[in-house]
Formats: structure tokens, C-alpha cells, sequence
């Protein structure tokens, strides 16, 4: 490895890790956030349908940025954003100002969005450079500032540290993280990329128009996979403190601290997540993740006991850590037209971050977020039996094979 790719590949390990720990030092706070707001568990899925959109506001803005600006401009402006909103949100709660806490999660969540594009562009460069797998680690950095922003708000929390001086630290943390990584990270990458693509492409298109990628069975089997466990992933993001304090009786510091266990579990998974994919194969590992992430949702949900919900955290953020990975990469080769392929699996899941937050803050006042958490429970039930989609064509291949073989020993 020479010096510029390793400098390149730190950088986005930074990268990566900043708006983990943005994300996860809100999240600790929104028990305090509500209190300082006096809002209804209805209203705080309303002002947490911000971050959604700006998410998806993000992410389907930054292909065509990406495309005629390089990766660079892209990452750098969406994790300035992340930053800002997050100082914002802070600020908003401070005044007791909904609106602008509101505000704060949308630019936030554009930040967001709209760097991830860049920063996996970024990342598929450098695996290419290593000729080895380096995204999982890279994911899992994003988990790690997760870890770490958990910690920090749970101290943070059970200290009674003010929400928006603890929330404006971690914005120009992200901020000062961002000029020491950006520099390592080099101009037009993405443009490049995209207009070699259309090159290797023109010859193909002219042969006749392709098949819509939605209307691949596979691919929509993937999609549920993504649907179901994007949203046990987004869930906890949103409501996970929550869900301890108003359901199971925690102070908000220990609301935080099983927050940070959830994080802890999806960084892990994350890391060690690619052995096992190798080992068992990709169908095999998003079976076991979707029903470790239902058992612990089951556990979360129906038992009383709050030394059981912290344990079965564990079990939810184990089974949702591979989730949204895995399945892209088999959104991937699911086909022809990868990146059209990748586009449709990622905004499913961003609908799941979009939808999920209000859906269950509505469930949530009507029937109490224990049993809101039902739904998300039977979505990633469902996605245990939609895991064989994931298979690789080779697998695929297979197992059709294997059942050729069958139907002409049985005739």
C-alpha cells in the first residue's frame, strides 16, 4: 500500500466516523430534547420526519453532484451541512423551538444523505486501489463514531450537561474532523468515474431498451430485505431512548446507555460481519441477522423486565448491523446496470427512515411505543423468508441446477 492510498483510505475512515457520532449524540439526547420541548410522543415523529427528508432530499440530489462535480465538493458540503444541523438542533432545543429543531434534522439528514454517495463512490475507488474489501471496515467506522457519540451523550445526560452546548462541541468537532481529512481525498474521482461508466454503457444501451430494474423479482426480494431491517436500524436511530424511558421505566441516562449498547452491537456486527458472509454466504447471514433483529424486537416488546430489553438491544443490533450492506451488495449483482440497481435498493430503504418515524410516533401515542414497535417486529420477520433473493448469481445458478436435477431424477 503506498502512502497516498493509506492516507487516503484514514481519510475516509474519518469521514465515516463523523456523522456516526453526529447521529448517535443526538439520539442520546432526545429524551431531553422532548422535555425541553413539552412535546407528545406524536409531535417528536413529526419533528423527526425532518431528518427523513432531508435524508432523501440528500441522497437523490447527490448522484447528479457527484456526476458533475467529483466526490471532493460533495462530501465536503454534506458533512459541513451535517455539521451545522446538528449545532441547530442543539440551538432549537435550547429555545424550546420545534420548528427549528425541525429544521436542524433536515439539514442534518441532507448532510447526511448526500455525503453517503460521495463517500461510498470514494471508498469503491480505494477498494479498487487495495484489491482487497475494505467498505465493511469502512461502515464500521460509521458505527464506531456511533459508539463513541453514545458514550459521550449518556455521560453527558446523567451530568444534566446542557443539550445544546454538548450538541454545538460535536458540530465543530464534525467541522475541524472534516479540514483534516478532506485534504486527503482528491479532486474529481466521481466525475471520472461516472463518465467512464457511460462510455462502457453507450454500446449497450444502443441494443435495445433494458428491462426496468424494479421489475426483477430478485431485486424486489432484496428490497424487502433492505425495507425490513432499514427500518429496525432507523427505529432504534430514532427511538431507541425512548422506548427505554417511556416503555420500560429507564432514567434518561440509562435510556442513553442501552442506546450506546445498540450501537455497540451494530459496530461490531459490522466489523466482524464479513468473515461470516464469506463463510456462510450472503442468503444465509441476512436470514440469521433479520431473525436475531426479531427475536430482540419480541424481547424489547413483550417482557417486562428491564435487564431482559437491554440484553435483547444486543440481539437487535446485531441483526440489523448487516443489513443495509449486505443487501446492497446484492442489489449489485442482482443484475445488469449496477448502479440503477444499487440507486433502487438504497432509496427503498431511505423511504423505510422516511416513513418510519412518523408512523410510529402516531402508533406510538395511540398504543405506546412497546407496541408501535410491532410493526417493525413483523417487517423484519418477513425478511427471513425473502433472504434466499440475496443469493449471488452463482448461487442461483446452483440451486437452479440442483433442482433441475431433482425434477429429472423424480420423472
Amino acid at each position: 500500500m503506498t502512502p497516498a492510498i493509506r492516507q487516503r483510505r484514514n481519510a475516509l475512515f474519518v469521514m465515516f466516523l463523523l456523522p456516526g457520532l453526529g447521529i448517535s449524540s443526538w439520539v442520546t439526547r432526545t429524551p431531553d430534547v422532548q422535555t425541553l420541548l413539552s412535546a407528545r410522543i406524536d409531535q417528536m415523529g413529526f419533528i423527526l420526519f425532518g431528518l427523513s427528508v432531508g435524508s432523501m432530499i440528500g441522497i437523490l440530489s447527490s448522484g447528479p453532484l457527484v456526476a458533475r462535480l467529483g466526490t471532493r465538493p460533495v462530501i465536503a458540503v454534506g458533512t459541513l451541512a451535517s455539521a451545522i444541523g446538528v449545532a441547530v438542533v442543539g440551538l432549537g432545543a435550547a429555545l424550546g423551538m420545534a420548528p427549528v429543531v425541525a429544521l436542524g434534522l433536515a439539514l442534518f439528514g441532507f448532510g447526511m444523505g448526500s455525503g453517503e454517495v460521495g463517500l461510498n463512490v470514494e471508498g469503491a475507488e480505494v477498494e479498487q486501489a487495495l484489491g482487497r474489501s475494505v467498505m465493511p471496515l469502512m461502515h464500521g467506522f460509521f458505527s464506531l463514531g456511533t459508539v463513541v457519540g453514545a458514550i459521550a451523550g449518556m455521560l453527558l445526560t446523567a451530568a444534566a450537561f446542557p443539550v445544546g452546548t454538548h450538541l454545538a462541541v460535536v458540530g465543530a468537532i464534525i467541522v475541524v474532523g472534516l479540514a483534516l481529512a478532506i485534504r486527503n481525498v482528491p479532486a474529481g474521482v466521481g466525475r471520472r468515474a461516472v463518465v467512464r461508466d457511460r462510455a462502457r454503457e453507450a454500446p449497450r444501451a444502443t441494443a435495445g431498451a433494458r428491462t426496468p430494474v424494479w421489475k426483477d423479482p430478485n431485486l424486489l426480494l432484496v428490497g424487502g430485505i433492505i425495507l425490513a431491517l432499514a427500518m429496525a436500524e432507523g427505529t432504534a436511530n430514532d427511538w431507541l431512548p425512548l422506548v427505554m424511558v417511556e416503555g420500560h421505566g429507564f432514567d434518561a441516562a440509562l435510556g442513553s446507555a442501552v442506546y450506546a449498547i445498540f450501537a455497540a452491537s451494530m459496530t461490531v456486527g459490522r466489523f466482524v460481519g464479513g468473515w461470516f458472509v464469506d463463510r456462510f454466504g450472503r442468503a444465509a447471514v441476512l436470514a440469521a441477522s433479520s431473525l436475531l433483529g426479531a427475536l430482540g424486537l419480541a424481547v424489547v416488546i413483550f417482557v417486562d423486565s428491564q435487564i431482559a430489553a437491554a440484553a435483547a438491544v444486543v440481539l437487535w443490533g446485531l441483526g440489523a448491523s448487516l443489513g443495509f450492506p449486505v443487501a446492497l451488495s446484492a442489489a449489485g449483482d442482482s443484475g445488469d446496470d449496477t448502479a440503477a440497481r444499487v440507486s433502487f435498493a438504497a432509496t427503498i430503504g431511505y423511504i423505510a427512515f422516511l416513513v418510519g418515524p412518523p408512523v410510529l410516533g402516531l402508533l406510538g401515542e395511540q398504543f405506546g411505543l412497546r407496541s408501535a414497535l410491532i410493526v417493525v417486529m413483523a417487517l423484519v420477520a418477513v425478511a427471513i423468508f425473502l433472504a434466499p433473493g440475496a443469493r449471488t448469481p452463482a448461487e442461483r445458478e446452483l440451486k437452479a441446477a440442483e433442482r433441475e436435477a431433482k425434477a429429472a431424477a423424480r420423472g
